[in-house]
């Protein structure tokens, strides 16, 4: 789990990669471009100016290194973001991650909703942004419910911001930076999260709904997060504190699936 950004100090991008400025000028080509490639693998999304800045490498240099990485089809580049390719992410075990939970959300969710009698929801980070893999809604939640593949803000609702609370240092600071939630009140939020274990919203993402959520963490990573939904008059504060054991049981159950395929 990251270390959160200290609300007393502004908030900038931290440095994940031990980047020690004394001993710039003696790293080789070779480990400078490691150091930026293992910035882009661990923040998800990231532009030029940030890792020049969390690296202490001049903007010029950051941008040829990336372009070499770019030519070995290691990093992809949108808009002047830089995210891992999926030759990378191949490397790393997270295609098959995301292939399995595809595979297996529908059959999964669709037996959570039944034992619990609400929506529920599988969704992972992508880079900034959380997005709804698979949703299994009763008739009652229809008109609140996510989209398949809908893209999420981080800093609001329970299941997106789980996985903001255990996302990479960087990432969470460009998060807070551009929410509208106060930064004192976001970051007091994800520390409250990281200490219970879960997060619970209430009309954070839609008028009248609620939601409570686990992350669910393989080999210390969290590679997704699992959540119950619905209205308020059908979730409430009672409701959230039955649907607990179901959830967390849910939450061990899949990670043990996980731990067979990563």
């Amino acid at each position: 789990m990251a270390e959160l950004p200290d609300p007393s100090k502004r908030i900038r991008p931290a440095n994940r990669s031990s980047f020690d400025p004394d001993t710039a000028g003696r790293d080789t080509a070779l480990e400078r471009g490691l150091r930026i490639l293992s910035a882009v693998a661990e923040t998800g999304e990231t532009n030029a100016k940030s890792l020049a800045a969390t690296l202490s490498l001049p903007l010029s240099t950051t941008y040829r290194y990336l372009k070499t990485l770019r030519e070995f089809d290691l990093v992809e580049e949108f808009g002047g973001r830089y995210l891992p390719s999926a030759r990378l992410s191949s490397w790393s075990g997270a295609a098959t991650t995301r292939s399995y939970l595809l595979d297996v959300g529908n059959k999964f969710l669709r037996e959570l909703s039944e034992r619990s009698g609400r929506t529920s929801v599988l969704a992972v980070r992508e880079g900034r942004r959380a997005v709804c893999l698979r949703q299994v809604a009763p008739d009652e939640d229809a008109e609140i419910a996510f989209r398949t593949y809908e893209v999420l803000p981080l800093d609001s609702g329970a299941g997106q911001r789980v996985l903001l609370a255990h996302a990479p240092t960087q990432i969470i600071a460009e998060v807070v930076d551009g929410s509208h939630h106060s930064e004192e009140a976001l970051l007091a939020s994800l520390r409250r999260i990281c200490t219970d274990g879960f997060a619970y919203s209430q009309s954070e993402m839609g008028t009248g709904a609620n939601a409570l959520s686990y992350p669910v963490t393989v080999r210390g990573e969290v590679l997704c997060s699992l959540t119950l939904a619905g209205r308020s008059e059908r979730f409430g504060n009672v409701t959230a504190a039955s649907l607990k054991p179901v959830l967390l049981e849910a939450v061990e159950a899949l990670r043990a699936e996980l731990l067979e395929v990563c």
